[in-house]
C-alpha cells in the first residue's frame, strides 16, 4: 500500500492535524473581522472590488497626519454600517492582556499597544511575516 503523500503544501493531512493545537481558553472572545490590503491605486481597486467582485464601499476614513486611508468593502448594504468603526484584524476583549500573553508565546511584534501615535492597538507577526492587527473594537474611539 502506498504512504500518503503530502499535497503542494508539504503536509499530509496527519501531518497538518498535528500542527494544530486546541485553543486556549482566554482566546474564545477572539474574532477574526477582517483582511486588510495595502493598494497602490485606490481608484483602480475601488473599481475592481466594486463592479468585478460586487463589494460596497461601506465607509472611507482619511488620516492626515500619518498620510494613509482606510476603505472599507463589504458584501452588504451601506445602510448597515455597524456604529463603532473599527478596523481590525482579529477583535479581542483587552488588548492588553492579549498582548502579554502572544509577548509570553514569542509573537513577534510590529506595534505593541503603546507604541506610536494610536494607543490601545497593537500589529503582531505570523510565521509569513503578515500583520495581524489586534484591537479592541469597542475602544476605536479611543485610538484615533
Amino acid at each position: 500500500m502506498a504512504e500518503p503523500q503530502p499535497a503542494s503544501s508539504g503536509l499530509t493531512d496527519e501531518a497538518a492535524l498535528g500542527c494544530c493545537s486546541d485553543p486556549d481558553p482566554s482566546t474564545k472572545d477572539f474574532l477574526m473581522q477582517q483582511t486588510m490590503l495595502r493598494i497602490k491605486d485606490p481608484k483602480k481597486s475601488l473599481d475592481f472590488y466594486t463592479r468585478v467582485l460586487g463589494l460596497t464601499l461601506l465607509q472611507k476614513l482619511d488620516f492626515p497626519s500619518m498620510k494613509f486611508s482606510l476603505y472599507f468593502l463589504a458584501y452588504e448594504d451601506k445602510n448597515d454600517i455597524p456604529k463603532d468603526k473599527s478596523h481590525i484584524g482579529i477583535a479581542v476583549p483587552d488588548v492588553y492582556s492579549a498582548c502579554k500573553r502572544f509577548e509570553e508565546l514569542g509573537v513577534k511584534f510590529v506595534k505593541k499597544p503603546d507604541d506610536g501615535k494610536m494607543k490601545g492597538l497593537a500589529f503582531i507577526q505570523d510565521p509569513d511575516g503578515y500583520w495581524i492587527e489586534i484591537l479592541n473594537p469597542n475602544k476605536i474611539a479611543e485610538i484615533i
